[in-house]
């Protein structure tokens, strides 16, 4: 089992959206997936989760509540350790630890607990280890209810201890990063955190006063790579400013992120640190959230039609590249490199192109040899294609038009 976190100093870069589509798609390629969400606003939660279904799984009762904070909740009180932490299935072989907005309130519990974890008090020290490694060890058990193969998690934006713990519980570090000024300095202040993080719990490990604490979190937080969120593709200015930034990240991330000295830095097209780009896909996100469906699983049913259907197909091609990248840079083991995209293989328009080009003899007009009037076939698809004959008919009407003009 492998436990991987995408943490970014900046908020706001598409980190959520990112894990959840991630979950998602690993799931497709034949991997039990695990998604947990340690970050107090609990919005991974509520995009694979409706309000209703939120609501009951938020009980008033701390200790009943069926998110991370009913697990946590007697170490919290100072009752006891980590409880069976309850896991919602969301579909064969993907599974949810719902977030908490009370989350927060562990955080001074777990500020404490890094400076216990030195005292030279046996009791002491084992509390703070209990308390430093609750998210590792509920992960843990939840992983284990499932035989969960990989783990994904999603953080705050803070450096706060919250953050710590849970990527200490961490095999690997992804970075989302947004080409922006502040999502490049969150870049700067990561790197060195990561470091102080490592250095801090391994010295702590090194005192063997953990007691019967067990398993204790690896503390590993390997920087698998960077995923560059949202760019958006016009010819703009934006997206010149876009690419400004953009340029600056290798050489940022290997100088602050790797801790590298190195005076020339491939593009970023070209860096091996780089897992991929993941454009905005605008049109589509309010379709996908009604839809309680990651984009590239829209449907025509759910609304994605016409250029929407070339953008599902686009987004599912980004997805699925990444996770195999993120998979080859974590050292998982991928059953299924490639799955058919679960929607129609061919546009509604496609489909209604081909129909008229083959019967007017491969020309593509619509028009039989300049007969504007001449009227499309359209077979059983009617239902689906109708709007589109009419459209068809007058942009096909035109060209003829004009060809007529130009002879």
């Amino acid at each position: 089992m492998k436990i991987v976190t995408f943490f970014n100093n900046k908020g706001g870069v598409g980190k959520t959206t990112l894990v959840y589509h991630l979950a998602w798609m690993f799931k497709n390629l034949g991997l039990k997936v695990l998604a947990v969400d340690l970050d107090p606003q609990a919005n991974l939660t509520t995009a694979f989760l409706d309000e209703e279904r939120w609501e009951e799984l938020h009980a008033w009762d701390a200790m009943s509540k069926h998110t991370i904070m009913g697990a946590l909740q007697p170490l919290v009180e100072r009752l006891g350790d980590v409880g069976d932490p309850y896991v919602e299935r969301m579909d064969d072989n993907l599974w949810l630890l719902p977030g908490d907005l009370s989350l927060s309130t562990f955080e001074d519990r777990l500020a404490m607990a890094w400076a216990a974890c030195l005292d030279d008090n046996k009791a002491n020290a084992g509390d703070g280890f209990r308390v430093e490694t609750a998210f590792y060890r509920v992960m843990v058990k939840a992983a284990a209810q499932h035989e969960a193969d990989l783990v994904l998690v999603d953080v705050g934006p803070s450096l706060g201890a919250l953050n710590r713990a849970a990527l200490l519980a961490s095999d690997y570090v992804v970075m989302p990063l947004g080409a922006s000024l502040f999502s490049l300095q969150g870049l700067r202040n990561l790197g060195p955190a990561l470091r102080e993080w490592r250095d801090g719990w391994s010295e702590r490990k090194k005192r063997k006063h953990a007691g019967d604490v067990s398993p204790l979190a690896p503390g590993t937080m390997k920087p698998a790579g960077y995923v560059v969120m949202q760019h958006v593709e016009k010819k703009s200015k934006r997206v010149k400013a876009y690419a400004t930034w953009l340029e600056r990240i290798p050489s940022l991330y290997r100088t602050f992120v790797l801790g590298e000295e190195t005076t020339e830095t491939p593009p970023t097209k070209l860096d091996p640190n780089r897992l991929g780009s993941i454009r905005h896909f605008r049109s589509l996100m309010p379709l996908a959230e009604d839809a309680r469906k990651p984009v590239f699983a829209l449907t025509p049913a759910d609304g994605a039609i016409g250029s929407h259907g070339n953008a599902v197909r686009d987004c599912y091609d980004s997805f699925e590249k990444l996770a195999l990248t993120l998979a080859a840079a974590c050292q998982i083991d991928v059953p299924l490199a490639s799955l058919t995209l679960p929607v129609p293989a061919q546009k509604p328009e496609v489909t209604l192109r081909k129909q008229i080009r083959a019967r007017d003899g491969g020309h593509g007009t619509g028009l039989a040899f300049g007969n504007c009037c001449h009227q499309p076939r359209v077979t059983d698809r009617v239902s689906v294609q109708g709007a589109y004959v009419q459209v068809f008919q007058r942009l096909n009407a035109r060209r003829f038009i004009r060809r007529r003009r130009k002879s």
